[in-house]
């Protein structure tokens, strides 16, 4: 039984939807001619593709069609005054372009499964220019896709194609009316202000009877009175930004995100044009690019814009990136490339990092981001958290080095918000740090699929800009936000580590093509920096900038935080790994050109073989070569010209046993390892009775390509069966290759051990066809630790062990890059791999996710050929004597071999063994490149051992002035060069990057 109030509450949502529904009064039909095509084509060959008359109620297209069509009909010949609008929805989205194909404005349907409560997502009304007043003829070209703002079809019908009128008065009377409605829901239903603003609407409303002008103006004026009712002396005050998330791809191609981009940019332009006020912002330099390429015209009022303030470039990564997956090398270059582009295009920078949807954030990106120039950080995400609520809105996040940024996490906990009374009620009842700090950001508009901001968003802010009974909102920029809530930093709660999500752990594994081209990728551009600076310094060969940037841009985009992590529809992955094939591709054959050039430099005799170290560690190699194996000791980013043939030390294989003179390894009939043993410290490597390598496989239900069930460890996995298994020797090799099958799948396993080497390799190829399953490899320890290490980009952390809380349990899949490590004081093992992510590290396991087979959304996520490489490594005392990191390093990264062909360079040059290095264990130099501007040398290097450590760096080239700079290559600081050499001192984890001038 209702309440009398809650019959007053019904009656007044029929009176708004009534109003709402007698703003548009249709006038005349319009007709649609069109080019149905599968891919977009430019404005200018708009009339090529399938010629089709769209009608009403017909279907014209299928999931990701798209079309051209001719929008044509006549104005009535009685005069509205400008208040004849388009109403348009051909069942997908739209954008309307001018004669010459410049955007005008986006449109898109209504239905969507976007959240109803944040807002319809639908843009279906245009308001005709006034040229179409004098001509009285309608005469509109609008490019269709066959998609809505989420990807899925909706059938492709074509629903309105007509001429309406505009009641302003009426739709001024419709938002006057919904905000004092919405009002209700956030006010306390005893409090005279509720009981005011309910009995004002019912009065005025039940006074409206007809639309007559007079009828319509008499109610406005009657609401008006709680309507222009403000409040005092503010204890908070709401920001609000007009914005449009827009994913790169997610449920759409990325071709499709292009037109996503130049639809909701152009719709934010045609709106500034009618409200004064509005400030939209958007990210990721990326999009603008496209904007700028695709459509010139529009990408100049945006810089327009920019330039009046009216819009705000926010954040500086090239893409909203994830933070989990890619190297920290990676997250430099989306700062660097970011920030390039900003200022090159806009003559500016943002201090702000933009990730609003981004799953989880790395514990070292406040010291990437405060070495990037950006000081504040931006997000809502952590609000999904399924099992702890995060403690803080506004606080300072604190990285492993000590740096800090100032973050906001959006107290409405949404992107999309609906500018509505109840969004700022929310922020009131949410905001914890309300206390402390008197602002709050909110963003609003309909975002994901792009579209932005409509009408509606910018009517209801203009009445509730200090509407009584809420904080007051004003529209601003997010950088003028930042800039004042950092004055009372001082007095918000500090928050040490990474900012884990509890949510979507499935996306370090899915994909797993995707995430193991993308580690190729990084090692592989790493390594053509450093031979092509090499050659740059000592030989004078090009330099290849423009291939460079390219390769680093488009990397840079498939790291977009819904394209590497797995959760994007199937024609990414078919999309992005053709390009990955092809980039990696050419990488590595102008990597090979800078080695074979090198090996022309030293000019050796014909035939001989020159092996090549990549990396800042020494290493040792095994290669076969024609008379025999050779072994080989190479000098960190140096080489050595093989000689002679050597004795392979014994080694041993057979079917159920490996062993060499530093460890042994017991096989069952399974394959499974039950016992590994380290001869050299003589102890066990696994837990006694336990089982080793077993390949598991899990019940991935309940789940979908970003989740597992916290639940899937409850249910007994069943294990892929040993077919067959066979042992021998291949050259330094000493090799178990082992053949499983399960269900529909099959995999082959070579485990191998080198002489003098504690590590045991599992080479792995897998034709993986199973539905709902995740492969998993585990082994227990027999070091077991209350914490476990883990490497991070440019360091590590370490992470509980045990599950002795909530918050333990919740970290039930973590990250880590290339190795994972229990340690005691005096022994560790470490779980080495070449392009994982996920693990489970709990009570001395060190477990693997190796696949996952889910079907959303991309359909058939990850069946097909894998082809990856994981270790076990043993070492005496923890990761840090035990040169774990040193260790992964190598394992990621092979030598490379080039072969004299005899030809001689027109100028030798004598070239020592190394071309740099650094003296100190704890030091890693990541990256040699040259600079961006100038004609210098950039060296990046970071202490990744948690320690103060001090070193000296030889560069074996003419080294003139050298100086620190932050990691965009500005802000120099001096440094003091003696006989080719620079000395360093780092904290604990810090990265430096030195600026060399070379002769």
């Amino acid at each position: 039984m209702l309440t009398f109030n809650q019959k007053l509450v019904r009656d007044i949502d029929f009176h708004i939807r009534k109003i709402k529904d007698n703003i548009y009064t249709p006038l005349a039909e319009l007709t649609v001619y069109g080019f149905i095509t599968p891919e977009p084509v430019p404005f200018s060959q708009r009339q090529q593709g399938k010629s089709f008359e769209f009608r009403i109620g017909e279907k014209w297209g299928d999931l990701w069609d798209c079309a051209w069509v001719n929008v044509r009909g006549t104005l009535p010949s009685a005069t509205y005054e400008k208040n004849i609008t388009l109403c348009f929805d051909c069942g997908g989205e739209a954008l309307i372009v001018d004669g010459s194909g410049v955007p005008l404005r986006g449109l898109t349907n209504v239905d969507s499964t976007f959240e109803r409560s944040l807002g319809m997502p639908g843009k279906t009304v245009w308001r005709l220019p006034a040229e179409y007043y004098r001509s009285g003829e309608v005469n509109i070209w609008i490019e269709l896709a066959c998609n809505d703002l989420f990807g899925a079809s909706t059938g492709g019908v074509m629903r309105q194609a007509h001429l309406a009128h505009c009641r302003d008065d009426l739709r001024d009377l419709y938002y006057d009316a919904w905000v004092l409605f919405d009002l209700l829901s956030c006010l306390d239903a005893k409090s005279p202000r509720y009981k005011a603003v309910l009995a004002c609407l019912n009065d005025a409303l039940n006074g409206l009877g007809d639309f007559s002008e007079a009828n319509v103006a008499k109610c406005r004026q009657a609401l008006a009175k709680e309507l222009n009712k403000q409040g005092g002396d503010p204890s908070l005050t709401v920001t609000g930004v007009g914005h449009a998330h827009i994913d790169l791809a997610w449920l759409w191609p990325i071709r499709e995100t292009k037109r996503k981009g130049a639809r909701t940019f152009a719709t934010a332009l045609d709106l500034m044009s009618h409200y004064a006020d509005y400030i939209f912002g958007a990210s990721q330099p990326q999009l603008f690019q496209w904007i700028k390429d695709d459509h010139p015209e529009l990408y100049q009022r945006v810089k327009q814009h920019v330039q009046q303030g009216r819009f705000e470039i926010q954040g500086d990564m090239w893409v909203e990136a994830d933070t989990n997956v890619p190297s920290g090398e990676s997250l430099v270059r989306q700062f660097l490339y970011g920030r390039q582009f900003f200022r090159e295009e806009f003559s500016q920078t943002t201090r702000m990092l933009w990730l609003p949807d981004v799953f989880g954030y790395n514990a070292n990106l406040p010291q990437i981001m405060r070495k990037s120039g950006v000081d504040y950080f931006m997000t809502q995400k952590l609000s999904w958290n399924e099992h702890n609520k995060f403690p803080h809105h506004t606080f300072t996040w604190q990285g492993i080095d000590g740096s800090s940024v100032l973050t906001h996490m959006l107290p409405e906990e949404t992107y999309n918000g609906p500018a509505a009374p109840r969004s700022i009620r929310r922020i009131e009842e949410e905001y914890r740090e309300a206390g402390v700090c008197d602002s709050a950001l909110m963003l609003f508009g309909i975002g994901d699929g792009g579209g932005g901001p409509g009408p509606e968003h910018l009517e209801r802010l203009q009445r509730i800009r200090n509407l009584s009974g809420i904080s007051p909102v004003k529209q601003g920029k997010a950088v003028d936000f930042f800039r004042h809530i950092e004055k009372t930093q001082p007095r918000y709660p500090r928050y040490k580590g990474e900012l884990y999500l509890e949510k979507h752990q499935g996306t370090l594994t899915s994909q797993a093509n995707n995430k193991r081209f993308n580690r190729k990728m990084e090692n592989a551009l790493r390594e053509l920096e450093f031979v092509a600076s090499r050659q740059w310094l000592c030989c004078q060969s090009v330099y290849p900038t423009d291939a460079l940037r390219a390769l680093w841009q488009e990397t840079l985009l498939y790291q977009f935080h819904d394209i590497l992590p797995g959760s994007s529809i199937k024609r990414v992955y078919d999309e992005s790994c053709a390009r990955y094939q092809a980039m990696l591709t050419q990488a590595q054959t102008l990597t090979q050109r800078y080695l074979d050039e090198f090996t022309t430099t030293l000019a050796i005799p014909p035939g001989k073989t020159v092996v090549q170290n990549t990396v800042g560690f020494t290493r040792e190699a095994w290669l076969a070569q024609p008379d025999g194996y050779h072994h080989v000791t190479l000098p960190a980013f140096g080489y050595a010209v093989l000689g002679d043939a050597q004795v392979i030390p014994p080694i041993l294989a057979t079917p159920d046993h490996l062993e060499n003179a530093l460890i042994s390894v017991d096989f069952n009939d399974q394959g499974h390892i039950v016992a590994f043993f380290d001869k050299q410290a003589q102890r066990p490597v696994l837990q006694p009775g336990s089982i080793g390598n077993r390949l598991a496989v899990y019940d991935d239900i309940c789940a979908d390509c970003w989740d597992i069930n916290i639940t899937y460890r409850d249910r007994q996995p069943q294990a892929f069966t040993l077919v067959s298994s066979a042992a021998y020797q291949d050259g330094p090799h000493a090799v178990v290759e082992q053949h499983y099958r399960y269900g529909q799948s099959q995999l082959c396993q070579k485990i191998s051990l080198l002489p003098g080497s504690k590590r045991l390799t599992f080479e792995t190829h897998i034709a993986w066809h199973e539905d709902l399953k995740m492969l998993r490899t585990s082994f227990v320890t027999a070091t077991p630790s209350d914490d476990v290490s883990c490497d991070i980009q440019f360091g590590k952390i370490r992470r509980r062990a045990l599950t002795n809380n909530v918050y333990d349990a919740a970290q039930f899949e973590i990250c880590a890059h290339k190795w994972i490590d229990y340690s005691q004081r005096d022994y560790g093992v470490a779980l080495l791999n070449d392009g994982k992510y996920g693990h489970y590290a709990k009570d001395g396991v060190l477990d693997l996710n190796l696949l996952r087979s889910q079907n959303h959304p991309g359909v058939g996520a990850d069946r097909g050929e894998h082809t990856f490489s994981y270790a076990l490594f043993p070492h005496t005392g923890d990761e840090i004597e035990g040169l774990v990191n040193r260790e992964a390093m190598l394992f990621n990264n092979p030598v490379r071999v080039s072969v004299s062909e005899g030809r001689t360079a027109e100028k030798t040059v004598a070239l020592p063994d190394s071309f740099i290095y650094c003296d100190s264990p704890h030091i890693c130099i990541e990256t040699v490149k040259k600079t961006e501007q100038g004609d210098r040398l950039a060296v990046r290097l970071y202490e990744f051992d948690g320690v103060h450590a001090a070193t000296t760096i030889t560069l074996n080239a003419h080294m003139g002035h050298c100086c620190l700079s932050n990691l965009m290559e500005e802000d120099e600081e001096p440094l003091t060069v003696s006989d080719g050499c620079v000395s360093l001192t780092f904290t604990p984890f810090e990265i430096k990057t030195l600026l060399i001038d070379v002769a």
